[in-house]
């Protein structure tokens, strides 16, 4: 039962309100290991089911699901010098296969049992997918070898935060294996967008897409993609990345394909991941103050129905309709709160601040007048949250009611995303300003040059998070650079991000 308490607002400490929502919506808690976090059913419900949706694209798009193993042998990573440079401070090390009694009778490491190569927990699995990619590669025919892999990973994170940042998350990672570099660029421009059409169509969150400067790619990767989202406090958040790798995995692991010509040539590769960081970024992109707001294609529950009787002699009456509305809602993911020790007040809490999309309300009254009350989430400013409906009316338009209430929260989402999205910025101090100020996205004209680039970051703790692609441009192109002066070689994204 969720905890009555206010929650704290969202201006007054809003990564005080995110932890707290989270907690109290009883997404995930905190783990007994430093970093790490449980999810708790309902928050895993919601995890499998943006799982589910993204499995059925990569299906649709030709990829294969297969599973690789969680230690990496460490001579695998170092055969790719600037990708193992990118993750080695994060890396966790298996150097020992058991334990023994030690002198003061607690367990240490047995020395004879020290590993001749140690072995690194899976911060990504590129070097070991390609080394295998080059087993089963020879010729042209077997191209493209199309890859997915649902997993956890390890990176020693510093600084964590629930769902944002945790040292042990779980994600997909897709990796591909093709001819030719278009068909692999086409490849990772195709995965940016299935993320996009993900995260927009059911997660409500509006994303801009682009390609990332050379310091923000992945390291290893020609280049790199990524879905940035805002949230409600004006930050960014990578929500998706595709790389295109080039060859630099190939050539580090021979993965050579004989060409139709008889010649012999090193495949291009592609990786492309997203994760439970989803989770967060669904929670700060539609949350409110009193509670998770949850876009009602990825609600585990959409609709609760809270039967409500004074008397003992009403239960059974309100019981009985409430399971039968909700068996006249086929394929509607409902909940029939039946708690007998609860008052409607605090079920109505308990279900709003995890975010159920509807709520049904039902006493004798309703079904005197063969009605339902019906209460939604959150609605747009001046329109009431609370309706009394013919049952009948209830039933039949609950679906589009549904699909309505979704629609609405990405209109929302995105109109707060453009409200607070600067263009046409050509002054360094008013960049400054607006970046140390309220926040947001900062589109500007940008050099080329990483000094400038290291300038911000180290002066305003903002990156530059993509170049946009081309329908998200300003309509004029920025001249000059907002940093130095200098010609501008393209127009970029700044923001802070998580």
């Amino acid at each position: 039962m969720a905890d009555e308490k206010k929650l704290t607002g969202r201006d007054e400490d809003y990564s005080a309100w995110y932890n707290e929502v989270v907690l109290r919506g009883e997404l995930a808690d905190y783990s007994p290991v430093r970093g790490c976090m449980v999810i708790r059913p309902y928050g895993y419900r919601l995890w499998e089911l943006m799982r589910d949706q993204l499995d059925r694209r990569f299906r649709e798009t030709g990829h294969q699901n297969a599973y690789f193993p969680l230690f990496i042998p460490q001579s695998f990573l170092s055969r790719e010098a600037e990708h193992v440079e990118g993750f080695a401070k994060e890396m966790a090390i298996v150097t020992h296969t058991r334990l023994k009694a030690g002198p003061d009778g607690g367990l240490v490491p047995d020395p004879e049992s020290r590993l001749e190569e140690p072995l690194v927990v899976r911060p990504t699995s590129e070097t070991i997918i390609y080394e295998m990619f080059a087993k089963w590669v020879q010729s042209y025919r077997d191209l493209p070898l199309l890859i997915n892999q649902w997993a956890n990973v390890v990176r020693w994170e510093m600084r964590t935060r629930l769902f944002l940042r945790t040292t042990e998350f779980l994600w997909q990672e897709g990796h591909t294996a093709h001819a030719t570099h278009q068909e692999a660029e086409e490849e990772s421009r195709r995965m940016l967008g299935v993320y996009r059409e993900f995260m927009e169509e059911w997660m409500g969150m509006p994303v801009v897409t682009g390609r990332k400067s050379p310091s923000e790619t992945f390291p290893g990767a020609d280049h790199t993609y990524a879905c940035e989202a805002m949230m409600q406090d004006n930050r960014a958040l990578q929500a998706g990345t595709s790389h295109h790798l080039g060859q630099n995995f190939s050539r580090q692991f021979n993965l050579k394909f004989a060409t139709e010509s008889g010649a012999e040539e090193y495949a291009y590769n592609t990786s492309w991941g997203t994760s439970t960081r989803m989770v967060g970024g669904l929670v700060m992109t539609h949350s409110d103050d009193a509670g998770l707001v949850i876009p009602p294609r990825l609600a585990p529950i959409q609709v609760v129905i809270v039967p409500i009787a004074r008397k003992d002699d009403e239960w059974q009456t309100v019981l009985e309709k409430a399971l039968s509305v909700a068996a006249a809602l086929p394929g509607v993911r409902t909940h029939v709160d039946d708690r007998r020790n609860l008052t409607p007040g605090a079920k109505f809490y308990e279900w709003e601040i995890r975010g159920v999309p509807f709520r049904i309300e039902v006493g004798p009254k309703d079904i005197e007048k063969q009605q339902l009350v019906l209460a939604r989430r959150v609605v747009a400013d001046g329109e009431a949250r609370k309706e009394f409906l013919p049952e009948a009316e209830v039933l039949n338009s609950l679906p589009a009611r549904l699909e309505d209430f979704q629609e609405w929260l990405l209109m929302r989402a995105r109109e707060r995303r453009e409200s607070n999205s600067y263009r046409g910025v050509t002054s360094y101090d008013e960049f400054r300003q607006i970046i140390e100020g309220p926040g947001g996205f900062v589109y500007t004209g940008w050099c080329g040059g990483s000094s400038c680039e290291e300038r911000v970051k180290e002066e305003t703790r903002a990156t530059i998070r993509v170049i946009p692609d081309e329908e998200f441009r300003s309509v004029e192109t920025p001249k000059g650079c907002v940093v130095c002066g200098q010609p501008a070689t393209a127009e970029v994204v700044w923001a802070r991000s998580y």
